[in-house]
């Protein structure tokens, strides 16, 4: 198989035209070997745009990767800067923390799954991306007492917690697919001031809810 044509293709025919137009964001999607995050049995669909089953030692862990365009939409909203920490919850195969870490000067990326863990790191070791960790703790729990300038979440959930929103720096973003199905929208959400926030919807999608987190309670703007 030809991945670099295969890797073009997905990028000129289905994250191009779903508005992903940042052109950094669109060099590193050419250039990041996204086979390599891949399962082994899965290599071939890596560029397909599907959610790709995330297998480890020939288990199903019943975790996928997001879609690429997602993924594209995602880093694109929360444009992460050189001199930002960026948390991610759900590190899955490590593909988006290794995106992150491209574009951040550190990502924190948090696994529930030790057999995920296990594999995201191994896959950011081998791709040389040393400031990337991995942490294999929920996602509430990962790098306690730590703020963020950014954080991503790798999988919906029915709102966003109040004790994530509280992990944001002034000027913080995290961005979530928030609802559940059948209907789920990704949102932007900025930390404007200590106590005040400002949402942004960005397209309507669905995904995987993240494991264990609270489904009663909603933050209210």
């Amino acid at each position: 198989m030809d991945f670099e044509r295969a890797r073009y293709n997905m990028v000129e025919q289905q994250i191009r035209p779903w508005d992903v137009l940042d052109q950094d964001v669109l060099d590193l999607l050419l250039g990041m070997r996204r086979d390599e995050f891949v399962p082994p049995a899965y290599r071939a669909m890596a560029f397909a745009d599907m959610e790709i089953p995330l297998v480890v030692d020939g288990r199903d862990t019943g975790e996928v990767m997001l879609a690429p365009k997602v993924e594209a939409r995602m880093l694109q909203a929360i444009a992460p800067k050189k001199h930002e920490t960026v948390l991610e919850i759900g590190a899955g195969s490590g593909y988006m923390a290794a995106l992150l870490a491209h574009f951040a000067r550190r990502v924190v990326t948090a696994e529930i799954r030790e057999d995920l863990a296990r594999f995201a790191g191994a896959n950011l070791q081998r791709a040389g991306i040393s400031n990337a960790a991995v942490e294999h703790r929920h996602g509430l729990r990962a790098a306690p007492g730590a703020s963020f300038e950014a954080i991503v979440l790798s999988g919906s959930v029915p709102f966003v917690p109040e004790a994530l929103l509280d992990r944001l720096t002034v000027g913080g973003r995290l961005v979530a697919i928030v609802g559940e199905l059948p209907m789920m929208t990704a949102q932007l959400i900025t930390r404007v001031a200590d106590r005040q926030f400002s949402a942004e919807n960005l397209f309507d999608t669905v995904a995987l809810p993240l494991v264990d987190f609270p489904r009663k309670e909603k933050f209210v703007f």
